[in-house]
């Protein structure tokens, strides 16, 4: 027994715990995928009016970027440790955590995008009658978009990478497969864990540039 204990122990990948829990790994792949499309749709929805009010108000940009950029420098670790007190132990410190990471990726590309808009393009807006708001939604936010966009998948490879930090909350998606791989010392659990998260990222990656080019077909004729 010892020996066999010893075989499933050392084998890379042992198929029929594989097969034995399936509705394990698709219950981790799922929450992976739940927890990282919120955490980017809220930074989405947060970063976007703080890059055009930075856009607005110039004075702002340093407070904005700053502040993002320093959320985005506390180790992961350490902002669960610093969360724990404030949102307790479960989903609300996780979605909050990887929230805060999403912030300085999403604002900086959507400035970025924004400072691109020629000004000869907002010129002729404003003397067609385009205000503020109009000029906004109808002109520079669709060709901000391709900068948007990239920033978005930056941010959700991220994000992909970060879920599984979360596992020493009890949550992690995929991650949780990865330390009970390496807790246990069984190498099954962690290479799954570990090769879905990859194919997840990769995915999604894939899946945001297509999503790129079915909505700013104008850029890729402008390439072409």
């Amino acid at each position: 027994m010892s020996s066999v204990t010893g075989t499933i122990q050392s084998s890379w990948v042992w198929w029929p715990w594989v097969t034995s829990h399936g509705h394990l790994i698709l219950a981790a792949l799922r929450q992976h995928v739940v927890l990282t499309a919120e955490a980017v749709g809220i930074g989405l929805v947060i970063s976007l009016p703080l890059a055009v009010l930075a856009r607005r108000l110039p004075r702002t940009e340093a407070l904005v970027v700053g502040t993002t950029g320093a959320l985005y420098t506390i180790p992961s670790l350490a902002a669960i440790g610093l969360l724990l007190p404030l949102t307790g132990l479960g989903y609300l410190t996780a979605e909050v955590m990887l929230v805060g990471y999403t912030l300085l990726i999403l604002v900086r590309n959507t400035l970025i995008g924004l400072a691109a808009v020629p000004e000869e393009i907002r010129e002729a807006a404003r003397g067609m009658g385009f205000g503020p708001v109009r000029m906004l939604l109808r002109i520079e936010m669709p060709l901000a978009l391709p900068a948007i966009v990239a920033g978005i998948r930056i941010a959700t490879v991220t994000t992909i990478g970060l879920v599984t930090v979360t596992a020493l909350i009890g949550l992690g998606g995929l991650g949780s497969l990865i330390y009970d791989g390496l807790n246990r010392e069984f190498h099954t659990p962690l290479v799954v864990g570990s090769v879905l998260s990859v194919v997840l990222a990769v995915t999604a990656d894939i899946a945001l540039v297509g999503v790129q080019r079915l909505v700013t077909p104008w850029a890729r004729a402008a390439r072409g």
